[in-house]
């Protein structure tokens, strides 16, 4: 993965920030940065997407095409994973370098998402034993700055949320032979159910604390990362810890429950945007706006245009609230009462009005 050079003074001045809760951009331990999602950006793909997590920007496709069940599961589909690093996200993707990256990134994302957990395998079924759906989901690296299963893990879900896979009809000659016809009518077409599909959740540690979506400086400070995997009732589907240092037993008890925690409050808002903007057909706007904020906190007005939101506020505790915010230069006033427990962290999904 792309790395940057740190000098000790810049490691002990990140990790000092850890360690009191404030990061180098401001935020806290676990929180995300500014994310921008779009879908159905690429024309000649069943469905697509494309996430910007900072300066990190991943592009999804996803093709469907008739191929053979796997004998193990006749009556399945299955999903492919490509992956590539262009060179252009960072010179350290040329060669060798960026294939190896991509071969881990699509072998870890086969085991998150190739399984009935995750997808309903079954509804790509065409005929038991002889055709099924086979789904390439193509993922191209545009613009690498950390955190990358992440982001790919949420762009994933939205381009399957994208998906329309064309219904199929079965019909039979005088010979008994089985002929397969597609459906040409756009609108006649089956859509994948992507509730339970997980988003993952990667949390660095970085001196006796951990933080959620590392920037690569950060990541230059961590010992090691656990990969969480976490589907929208918070269950934990998939764990993998990353890097040359070791976890102890108490610190990935702590990382897992707070991977549960960032990725459980991540779904509802995520799926409930991607409604919107699809209700809003060609009238949608190109980019909807997540934010993690505490309650009354500011954000600086580089952080989304000027305009107006709409927002949505959801806590573990509470149901979620509508509730709207003006944006000003140079700030932003949030409309939000101040928490007494100011490490409660609240979610704000946005879509720009």
């Amino acid at each position: 993965m792309a790395a940057v050079q740190v000098s000790e003074a810049e490691k002990v001045y990140i990790m000092h920030g850890v360690r009191d809760d404030l990061r180098l951009d401001g935020r806290g331990c676990e929180d995300y940065r500014h994310m921008e999602i779009e879908t159905d950006v690429v024309s000649n793909t069943d469905g697509s997407a494309k996430i910007s997590l900072g300066h990190t920007d991943v592009l999804v496709g996803v093709k469907a095409e008739i191929g053979k069940p796997k004998a193990m599961v006749p009556d399945e589909g299955y999903l492919e994973f490509f992956v590539d690093c262009s060179a252009n996200a960072t010179p350290e993707f040329e060669g060798r370098g960026g294939e190896e990256l991509g071969v881990e990134l699509s072998n870890t994302l086969y085991k998150v998402f190739n399984n009935r957990q995750s997808v309903d395998l079954r509804s790509l079924c065409i005929c038991p034993g002889e055709n099924c759906w086979v789904l390439y989901v193509d993922v191209l690296l545009l613009q690498c700055d950390g955190n990358l299963f992440d982001a790919i893990s949420i762009a994933i879900k939205a381009a399957l949320f994208n998906t329309r896979i064309p219904k199929v009809h079965i019909s039979e000659d005088e010979e008994g032979v089985k002929e397969i016809e597609l459906s040409d009518d756009p609108y006649d077409c089956m859509r994948l159910n992507v509730e339970n599909v997980p988003c993952i959740v990667t949390l660095c540690k970085i001196g006796h604390r951990h933080v959620v979506d590392a920037t690569l400086q950060e990541k230059a400070c961590s010992v090691a990362s656990l990969l969480i995997s976490v589907t929208h009732r918070g269950t934990v589907t998939c764990v993998r810890k990353m890097g040359g240092g070791s976890l102890d037993p108490e610190s990935i008890f702590e990382m897992t429950e707070a991977g549960k925690r960032v990725g459980k409050a991540l779904h509802a808002p995520l799926m409930e945007l991607l409604q919107k903007e699809e209700s809003l057909g060609k009238k949608r706007q190109k980019v909807l706006y997540l934010f993690f904020i505490f309650p009354g906190m500011v954000l600086s007005s580089h952080q989304c245009p000027a305009g107006r939101l709409v927002c949505h506020v959801s806590s573990e505790e509470d149901p979620p609230a509508a509730v709207s915010l003006d944006i000003f230069h140079p700030i932003i006033a949030l409309l939000l009462p101040v928490d007494e427990d100011q490490t409660q962290q609240v979610l704000i999904t946005a879509v720009f009005l």
